[in-house]
């Protein structure tokens, strides 16, 4: 890490540590994994950075087929070294004493072979061991793949890997010493990644336990992806029931057609005769997710109508093998569909963003009625459903996800993993309370307030405004190892959370009224937020700042011109500055074209709202975070703010990471994103 002294107290911190991923560990480096704290740590009594990365993280899980037992995954962090371990895990469904699997590493478990055994991925080979963790042995003839899924059957498998079907500018030239790229089209980047000139395609193959052999790539030749870019979820890939298909997402479009569209569609596979439907050909949004019926004659999956908008209803839709028909089965219902199980051949269950939180609801292939299964302060899914049990991630602003049981004939929950039990008991956290304000037009909204750790009413706090992203999706009882509400709480703040317009959870209405309005009636929002937790005696006025990271970090920009005098600080983590030159700049032009209405030739009213014609009246410190690897928001806009702050003298400070994108990731980047995130608030609100 370097500092630079600039005039003005204006500072830029480059970070350049080296921060490449370590998986292997040797015996030695794994007694240093712990999440015991230790005498210093535990001394405060409340969250710190440090703590927080000696969280275990829970990771992928599955349940058993005759539901009696959980696999799962815990992934440990060592900071200095930045080794991870990640080991397996098994527990029963009904709650009970945990048994480690794994000792030195294990990751993406899944059951087959009836129960008896378990597949897992170490060091990038397919392994398997008995249900008991023992006999473990690579299973032959799998190398260089992403990840797999053993049929219901247990003898098939299917896997993912990349395929290169594009030349290098070194191959055409035979130069191979070359370092440039000839690009003709776009989507040449994605997210945080350059293409690489291959493409992830499905592969089946024979298995029977010990070995996979006779593989076949399904997409042989194409062009396109699936699971699809730039997350490439596994779960846009399913097996049927028997065994005999296989439904899988894909986006069948290149170059600007792919940039300016959000239509993935889903395909049904006959594995013998290699034919494939397209079940969802008329319909031109979002469409993922596929999910066979236990008798393997139906596909639920997630589908969004209008092609280039990725806040549009996620709807419930069953699709009927035989007749070739789809169904919306949750037509009457305003609130998205996501994390779809078959409870039975005609009930399915899914989680919905709901009014701050994430619920299981259920239906019926009739459609006639949405049923909320589930009630309390938690964020559920993803979920698992087998021979009668549902298991389900279950995670809160207090807690980092677990795993918990749930019965669908009552909706109890039964938390059954408690992987940093020995954390919780030895911190504090503080009380989260839920709150309706009134709006200025009038409107309820609602937020979430966390309070301090041993709040005193008495006392007088600093407080902090936090700016979602998204600009939709929820702002719900979440769990962030960088934008930690209890920490920020633990650290002496009130933390001020409104799901402010634009959220889900609150109606479509809500969720879409942003979309060209970006400067508009979700910016009041926060100002109606912020006034309204000014006037409580608790609050100290004179000590509120504004944090927020991606279109939240575009609202803090945007605040910083227009504000007022309610803030005394700003943090803003890779948030759009100028809207004309992110335009340009950005690779998915689907997600402008919809939200700021197109390019910036054609003067949308959109581009009113682009913060940096309102920079001239910036005069609050403000701490702008940026990486060189974010293509989604280029890291130039985060330069631009930077310049900006300069050129009218108000204290600003760059934090600039060379290796990381739109979210930092590697551990000592992550703790020095925490230290000087903490560090400024305490100049400027304490």
């Amino acid at each position: 890490m370097k500092r630079y002294l600039i005039p003005l107290a204006l500072t830029v911190i480059l970070c350049t540590i080296s921060c490449k991923e370590k998986t292997d560990v040797s015996e030695d480096s794994v007694n240093q994994f712990s999440n015991e704290l230790t005498r210093d740590e535990k001394s405060g009594g409340v969250m710190t950075p440090e703590i927080l990365w000696k969280f275990g993280r829970l990771g992928s899980f599955d349940l058993s087929p005759d539901g009696s037992a959980v696999i799962y995954t815990v992934t440990e962090i060592d900071m200095k070294s930045e080794a991870r371990r990640t080991n397996i895990y098994k527990t029963p469904s009904s709650g009970g004493e945990p048994v480690q699997l794994t000792t030195e590493g294990g990751s993406t478990p899944q059951w087959f072979n009836n129960g008896q055994s378990i597949a897992f991925v170490k060091g990038g080979r397919l392994l398997s061991m008995k249900a008991d963790g023992s006999e473990k042995q690579i299973i032959e003839g799998l190398e260089d793949f992403e990840s797999f899924n053993i049929s219901p059957a247990g003898n098939m498998i299917l896997f993912t890997r990349r395929v290169k079907l594009d030349q290098t500018a070194n191959e055409k030239h035979n130069l191979p010493k070359a370092n440039v790229r000839i690009i003709n089209d776009l989507m040449y980047r994605h997210w945080n990644y350059w293409s690489d000139h291959s493409y992830s395609h499905i592969f089946v193959a024979s298995f029977n336990g010990k070995k996979v052999s006779r593989e076949k790539d399904i997409m042989e030749g194409q062009k396109y992806e699936s699971p699809t870019a730039p997350y490439f979820d596994e779960n846009e890939v399913s097996w049927s029931p028997d065994g005999k298909y296989i439904a899988y997402t894909t986006k069948r479009m290149s170059g600007r057609d792919d940039a300016r569209s959000t239509n993935t569609d889903i395909f049904l596979y006959e594995i013998s005769s290699g034919k494939e439907i397209n079940i969802t050909e008329r319909n031109f949004g979002f469409d993922k997710y596929p999910v066979f019926s236990p008798d393997g004659s139906k596909i639920a999956f997630q589908s969004m109508q209008r092609e280039g908008y990725e806040a549009d209803l996620d709807r419930l839709f069953v699709y009927d093998i035989n007749t070739l028909r789809s169904t919306w089965l949750t037509r009457d219902w305003d609130f998205d569909a996501e994390n779809i199980v078959w409870a039975d051949n005609s009930t399915l269950c899914f989680t919905c963003s709901h009014l701050g939180t994430t619920q299981l609801f259920k239906t019926d292939l009739s459609g006639q009625e949405v049923t909320k299964v589930t009630t309390g302060i938690h964020d559920l899914g993803p979920v698992k459903f087998k021979s009668g049990v549902l298991i389900s991630g279950i995670q809160s602003m207090s807690m980092a996800r677990e795993l918990s049981a749930i019965d669908l004939s009552n909706g109890e929950l039964k938390q059954i993993t408690f992987v940093n039990k020995a954390i919780y008991e030895s911190i504090k956290m503080g009380k989260v309370e839920e709150r309706y304000i009134r709006t200025k037009d009038y409107q309820d909204l609602q937020m979430w307030i966390i309070y301090p750790p041993d709040f005193d009413p008495a006392r007088k706090y600093p407080a902090l405004l936090f700016c979602k992203g998204g600009p939709q999706g929820p702002l719900g009882q979440s769990w962030s190892y960088r934008w930690n509400y209890q920490l920020m709480a633990a650290k002496g703040y009130i933390v001020i959370a409104p799901n402010r317009r634009g959220s889900s959870g609150f109606g479509q209405a809500w969720k879409e009224q942003i979309s060209g309005d970006y400067g508009g009636k979700n910016i009041q929002d926060y100002l109606d937020a912020t006034d309204a937790m000014a006037k409580e005696k608790f609050v100290d006025e004179s000590r509120i700042g504004a944090v927020g990271a991606s279109y939240g970090g575009s609202s803090v920009f945007y605040l910083a011109g227009m504000h007022g005098g309610r803030f005394n600080a700003f943090i803003s983590h890779c948030g759009v500055f100028n809207l004309i030159s992110w335009y340009g700049s950005t690779e998915e032009l689907w997600f402008p074209d919809k939200d700021i209405e197109g390019p910036y030739w054609n003067l949308p009213r959109s581009y009113q709202f682009s913060p940096h014609l309102m920079a001239g009246n910036w005069d609050t410190p403000i701490l702008i975070i940026t990486g060189a690897l974010d293509f989604r928001i280029p890291y130039t806009q985060s330069l631009e703010a930077f310049t900006a702050a300069q050129l009218n003298n108000v204290p600003g400070r760059l934090l600039f990471f060379e290796d990381e994108g739109h979210w930092v990731l590697k551990p000592q980047n992550a703790m020095i994103w925490q230290r000087e995130f903490f560090e400024w608030l305490e100049t400027y609100l304490q």
